[in-house]
């Protein structure tokens, strides 16, 4: 038989696993480790549809590490040269927003996992557990920033003046590095917003009892505007299978599914409540791209899109109007049966106001392209020919929150009037056919 513990000897091990320090840091590194790996595979398709696969050194693995790390915030550098006589120049600024979505949206939900039964927890509690996510985190997008760099060889179309070059030592290249402290600091940001995010929005998520009598207030709109950028994202996956059916170049629309939908579907949002983007395409530079837009975009100066400039080339742009009126609608009308009953309409009206325009804001910066790629001799002039191209795609952020305070106000007021009806939630209703008892006279 075993003999008593000794008073200084360690109490025992929970018979359900490891201690609550090892099972906590198990924890955090599962939910990073799950966001980080659900970006690698949904970047490796999207670059594979792309026709990455094919680039030349083995680079493949490279292109979908640095993809990885611009959709986690990171930033990815691009320079090249042909040994002091030309110079080869490149940027490439554009957020694959498939890959953060879907990274940002399994990493919370597997991080919300051991809390889905609690309502209420400790500050000190959740704050670990942000800490310790953020930390297995960063050590992850280290590891992928490490592996993102590469370098290629530029043909400039003539075998001859290939091999010149190659003889000579000019041959252009081009390469990408990421920039491990920003890919850091800012990957510390996107990771912390995400779960910050988290709280806000799932009522699955538990607050410190500090904090709990904000969620009734704060949650309804936040998990409204998620509503509403999950669907944008459903029906621009929905309008890319129809595309990807009947098409003839899908291996283009897988791309875009696997790299940009949430791109072209929030900036669809945008344009539909009255927003605009300002940009021009010289060349595609390899970047998916639907034909209307590059319909629009593609001219010698800065093109406005708008539904205006969209409905000139294709009058069922103004279908972006019904849609989001629609969406609207449902999202103001989910975030007023959430609220408190006592909470009037134009309470509804102004959270919502707010909430939208902060939500095109945001879509208006993730949403912004600058890419360009030249080749220069002797610092002077571009070669033209394939050799040069740019894309630009800047948002109008003051057009953007103005669409969102005005769409905001309409339908949140009417999406609270639609509410009256449904119970909300901590109402107490008495069945139908009671009477109330009569009051007392007063003396």
């Amino acid at each position: 038989m075993r003999g008593p513990a000794s008073a200084g000897s360690p109490g025992p091990v929970r018979a359900h696993g490891a201690p609550p320090a090892v099972r906590a840091w198990v924890q955090a590194l599962g939910a990073a480790l799950a966001g980080l790996v659900t970006m690698i595979v949904v970047a490796a398709l999207g670059l594979w549809a792309a026709g990455a696969a094919d680039l030349p050194g083995g680079a493949f693995p490279s292109v979908v590490a640095a993809t990885v790390v611009v959709a986690a915030g990171g930033s990815v550098g691009m320079a090249g040269g042909a040994g002091g006589i030309a110079e080869a120049d490149a940027a490439l600024d554009v957020v694959p927003l498939s890959v953060t979505l879907a990274g940002a949206l399994v990493l919370a939900a597997v991080f919300l996992l051991p809390l889905r039964h609690r309502a209420v927890a400790g500050t000190p509690e959740l704050l670990g557990r942000i800490a310790r996510t953020a930390v297995c985190w960063l050590v992850l997008l280290l590891l992928i920033a490490l592996a993102a760099q590469h370098s290629f060889r530029i043909s400039v179309g003539n075998d001859l003046a290939d091999q010149l070059g190659e003889d000579l030592g000019t041959t252009p290249t081009v390469g990408f590095r990421a920039d491990v402290p920003a890919t850091l600091g800012v990957g510390l940001l996107w990771v912390l917003a995400v779960l910050v995010l988290t709280f806000l929005v799932s009522r699955r998520a538990p607050l410190s009892p500090r904090l709990l009598h904000f969620q009734e207030f704060v949650r309804p709109p936040a998990f409204a505007m998620l509503l509403t950028l999950l669907a944008y994202a459903v029906i621009g996956l929905i309008a890319g299978i129809v595309e990807l059916l009947t098409n003839d170049r899908p291996s283009q629309t897988l791309a875009v599914i696997f790299l940009g939908l949430p791109n072209l579907a929030w900036m669809a949002l945008g344009i539909g409540t009255g927003g605009a983007w300002v940009g021009h395409i010289d060349k595609a530079l390899g970047l998916p791209l639907p034909h209307l837009l590059d319909q629009v975009l593609r001219t010698h100066g800065r093109r406005t899109l708008d539904l205006g400039a969209l409905a000139e080339h294709d009058g069922r742009a103004w279908l972006l109007v019904a849609v989001a009126a629609v969406v609207l609608l449902a999202a103001a009308f989910t975030a007023a049966v959430r609220s408190p009953a006592r909470l009037p309409a134009w309470r509804h009206a102004v959270e919502l106001a707010v909430a939208l325009a902060l939500t095109l804001f945001v879509v208006g910066l993730l949403t912004r392209i600058s890419a360009h790629y030249g080749l220069s001799v002797i610092g002077v002039g571009d070669l033209g020919g394939d050799l040069g191209g740019e894309i630009t795609l800047e948002p109008q952020l003051l057009r953007l929150v103005g669409a969102g305070l005005v769409w905001g106000l309409v339908f949140g007021f009417l999406g609270s009037l639609l509410a009256r009806g449904v119970r909300h939630p901590g109402e107490v209703r008495e069945p139908p056919g009671t009477r109330k008892p009569p009051e007392a006279p007063k003396p």
